[in-house]
């Protein structure tokens, strides 16, 4: 498996590299179709005391879905050493969650005729519901007269649209470690969200998009 590593405002060392060359050992024994993985180390520092850190970020492309893990401490190394047991956590589940389904085929299955899933909690949601649990329902909080002082740090990622079953962004989830995963339902075209509940159980939130009325839509 091949592996690439980058720093940001940190150099890496050549000690740093064969850690990291280690550690894809472990990663292949338990993802064998992965072919690469890329490890992305960020360098912080802050103006307003607070200590340095480093973050770790994981990505495993292969022939599969893409797996992503990242960690963050005052120790590249030990931020290396959280990221890999993260994702090595997700591969371990989601191999989990495949057998147990292989053992009792009882979760969420598409009812013929119907197009009801079985097993899955499916419930229509505002676009409103829909970002909060994208989001976390963390508010943001604009700041102007002091740069240093940031109560609330949101990343914001954006990916292209992707087509699946709900099944498949189940599974997609389990291998990205995250607690809920978006994506376009391909039974109905509907973006929808998939989130974990307890044990094996699952929720889908999904957007039914409406055309606004004909009198708003003339006047508008």
């Amino acid at each position: 498996m091949e592996t690439s590593i980058v720093g940001v405002g940190v150099g890496i060392t050549d000690r740093f590299r064969s850690v990291v060359e280690e550690k894809a050992t472990r990663i292949e024994h338990l993802a064998p179709r992965a072919q690469r993985v890329d490890v992305k180390v960020t360098h912080r520092a802050y103006h307003n005391g607070r200590m340095e850190d480093d973050t770790v970020e994981l990505t495993v492309t292969g022939k599969g879905p893409i797996i992503r893990a990242e960690a963050t401490d005052g120790d590249k190394f030990a931020a290396l050493d959280l990221a890999v047991d993260k994702l090595c956590g997700q591969l371990r589940r989601a191999k989990d969650k495949r057998v147990d389904a292989r053992k009792h085929p009882r979760g969420a299955k598409l009812e013929k005729g119907t197009g009801a899933i079985q097993g899955i909690d499916v419930q229509p949601a505002s676009a409103d519901v829909l970002h909060a649990v994208a989001t976390g329902g963390v508010p943001v909080v604009a700041v102007e007269d002091d740069e240093d002082y940031t109560p609330v740090v949101i990343r914001t990622k954006e990916f292209d649209a992707e087509w699946m079953t709900v099944e498949e962004a189940v599974d997609r989830m389990e291998l990205v470690g995250h607690d809920f995963f978006l994506f376009i339902d391909a039974r109905t075209d509907h973006p929808s969200v998939v989130y974990r509940r307890k044990g094996w159980d699952y929720g889908v939130i999904s957007l039914t998009a409406q055309a606004p009325p004909v009198e708003e839509a003339v006047a508008s």
